[in-house]
């Protein structure tokens, strides 16, 4: 069973930085992908960063330049950094796995940027 914990997430103002992180445990699949998806209020989820199987960073297009996804994989462990933070930002963080057993999530942490 693959399991998800992220943590990270806070209150910043506009044009800040947070770093997220999300640890992994269980046995995943070395075909799985990972990365972080948001969900605001009244919106439907979207896409932010995303490590591929194949090892293929994707960003959403609002956050290309901005964010950054990486992968410890000694401490099983991958990361948000996200810097100059915009009030459209503000989301709840989910961190994502996916391989061939299944689609899992993490509880998401909050993260709210004040203009």
């Amino acid at each position: 069973q693959v399991e998800l914990v992220e943590s990270g997430g806070g209150l910043v103002q506009a044009g800040g930085s947070l770093r997220l992180s999300c640890v992994v445990s269980g046995t995943p699949s070395i075909l799985a992908g990972i990365g972080w998806r948001r969900q605001a209020p009244g919106k439907q989820r979207e896409r932010v960063a995303i490590i591929t199987d194949g090892g293929t960073i994707k960003y959403g297009e609002s956050v290309k330049g901005r964010f950054t996804i990486s992968r410890d994989s000694d401490k099983n462990t991958v990361y948000l950094q996200m810097n100059n933070l915009r009030p459209e930002d503000t989301a709840v963080y989910y961190c994502n796995l996916w391989d061939p057993t299944g689609d899992y999530w993490g509880q998401g942490t909050q993260v709210t940027v004040s203009s």
